[in-house]
């Protein structure tokens, strides 16, 4: 396969050990807290915060989305934790700085009072909250405390996973398994079926264009559909190099990024062009995210507990 765009590629791992030390604390006012930026406890018993000569790496547990937050220049990474059948409610979220290292491990997820977080996928940006799609609801959490939000639960859904929010604060999130389906949640909270059955084949990963459209890839199949968002017409069809396809970025000039969580590899969709291979070899690369000043892809890559920074060339 020849890569057609030069690329750095940089891997940030956790071990099964240092995953288990950051496990959540408990809390004893039964109130919701979110974590606080990396640090520790001196002998004086004064907190303090990690000295700048330090840059830690890590902190996931199967890495599932991310979505970069321009206001604070941070990554928010969502983690589904251990399984549902071990534990529930286990999700948390991570922030990073632009270069990987740790800002908070557990920004929420410090404790589990006050929240209900089971196995987020999905993540999205609206209006100063945080959106993700958790199995069968629909979450929100405030961008500033962490402190959770609305919550839309979605009668009928069983595997909810892509996510993605217009301007207006419309909600569509798909869902991968039977009923294979996108669902829509109004700016009022009223949920409704937006698309089902083909041309969608597994959908997952979704995302809004710069003429605010709606576009889907498919685990099934390569296709990369774009959508009407108030009629669902399907506006046009296009396709990445592989299938399995998971994440879906589109940036300003309107060109398509497109992970294949199934065999490992990023294809780049320009405008009326077909897609090439950007790279390859990448395990479980699954919902990714774009982190504009720094023109890179952050890439969660599932079981493997880690995220992959992709560093586009000009």
């Amino acid at each position: 396969m020849k890569f057609l765009v030069p690329i750095a590629l940089t891997l940030l791992a956790t071990s099964i050990g240092e995953l288990r030390a950051q496990s959540s604390t408990p809390s004893t006012n039964g109130e919701f807290q979110a974590g606080q930026p990396l640090g520790s406890v001196n002998e004086a018993g004064q907190f303090v915060s990690i000295t700048g000569n330090v840059k830690v790496y890590g902190s996931f547990r199967y890495a599932e989305s991310c979505i970069y937050d321009p206001q604070r220049q941070l990554i928010i990474v969502m983690n589904a934790g251990v399984p549902q059948e071990v534990e529930p409610n286990d999700g948390y979220v991570s922030l990073l700085h632009v270069d990987g290292s740790v800002y908070t491990t557990k920004w929420i997820g410090a404790t589990r009072d006050g929240l209900t977080l089971n196995h987020p996928r999905g993540s999205a940006l609206h209006d100063g909250w945080l959106y993700t799609a958790d199995i069968d609801v629909v979450r929100t959490f405030d961008l500033v405390t962490g402190k959770p939000g609305r919550s839309f639960p979605i009668e009928g859904a069983t595997y909810l996973n892509g996510i993605a929010v217009t301007n207006d604060g419309t909600v569509f999130v798909s869902n991968t398994r039977p009923p294979e389906c996108i669902y829509k949640i109004s700016p009022a909270g009223e949920v409704s079926t937006f698309l089902e059955g083909k041309p969608l084949a597994m959908p997952n990963g979704l995302a809004i264009d710069r003429q605010g459209h709606l576009v889907s890839v498919n685990v099934s199949d390569n296709a990369v559909l774009t959508f009407d968002p108030t009629s669902g017409k399907l506006l046009q069809t296009e396709h990445s190099v592989e299938s399995g396809n998971d994440g879906l970025v589109v940036v300003e000039d309107g060109t398509k990024y497109v992970s294949s969580v199934r065999y490992g590899s990023i294809s780049k969709i320009p405008p009326g062009q077909p897609a090439t291979l950007i790279a390859a070899g990448i395990p479980t690369p699954a919902s990714m995210c774009y982190v504009t000043p720094q023109k890179q892809l952050v890439i969660p890559m599932n079981n493997n507990n880690a995220v992959a920074i992709i560093k586009l060339s000009e």
